[in-house]
This record gives C-alpha cells, sequence and structure tokens, in this order.
C-alpha cells in the first residue's frame, strides 16, 4: 500500500514540473498546480484512500440560479468527468473531487487523477462563471 511518505514523494515530482505544495499537518497538502490556473488543490491522505478535492466556488444564494448550477453539474459529472465528481459541501460550497485506492496507487495514476481536476476545472470556469456572478 502507498505510505505517506509516497504521497509526497509524488507532489515533489509534481513540483519539479511547476506545481507547488505545503503540507498543513501529517497527510494534508495544499498544492498549487501552477500556470494560470488560480486554484488550490488538497490532497488528504487518508487510508485506504487518497482525497484530491478542490474548491470551485460558492452555491449561489438564488435558488433559481442553485438549481440551474446543480443541473449543470450533473451534466458535467455524466459527460466531461470520469472518476472525480463535482459535489455541494454542508458550508454550500461546490467542490471538486476525487478519490484514489492506495492498494496499487502509482504515481502515473496519481499524476492523471491530479490533471484530470485541473484540467476539468479549467475547462469548466469560464461556464460557470455566471453562477459565481450570481451570488
Amino acid at each position: 500500500m502507498v505510505t505517506r511518505e509516497d504521497i509526497e514523494s509524488f507532489l515533489d515530482r509534481l513540483a519539479a514540473e511547476g506545481a507547488s505544495y505545503t503540507e498543513l499537518e501529517p497527510g494534508l497538502w495544499i498544492v498549487k498546480p501552477g500556470g494560470m490556473l488560480d486554484a488550490d488543490v488538497v490532497v488528504n491522505y487518508s487510508p485506504p484512500v487518497v482525497l484530491l478535492r478542490v474548491k470551485v466556488m460558492d452555491l449561489p444564494k438564488d435558488e433559481r440560479q442553485a438549481a440551474g448550477l446543480a443541473r449543470r453539474l450533473l451534466e458535467l459529472n455524466a459527460s466531461d468527468l470520469v472518476h472525480g465528481s463535482y459535489g455541494i459541501q454542508s458550508d454550500d460550497a461546490i467542490v471538486l473531487t476525487e478519490a484514489l485506492e492506495l492498494a496499487h496507487l502509482d504515481y502515473e495514476e496519481f499524476l492523471a487523477s491530479f490533471e484530470g481536476i485541473t484540467l476539468a476545472l479549467a475547462s469548466h470556469l469560464r461556464e460557470l462563471a455566471p453562477y459565481r456572478e450570481a451570488r
């Protein structure tokens, strides 16, 4: 099984490719992808999985806007996301998450998930922008 130290070595490899990260506490990191995407990906080592999560935005206060956004996020879950998904946290934050099993995780799978989340976020932000402005 992949250890916390293995995940940190994965993050070191990401850093060599332009990302940066900070460990907030043992097994919990904030990763900045680098480039034009201004987002923080939270990586949480929580055996038997490692969780990747990024806050996308707050849920609009307007119920009609919130319903439209929820529908669109479900459509994106079904059409654009292979493993991860959009969801709503209890504090009304829209998040994009993915969980990876540690049993047989390797760097390539971790990298694919990290890049999948950041690519999805980058490609969806423009479409989701009107919902951000609706607050």
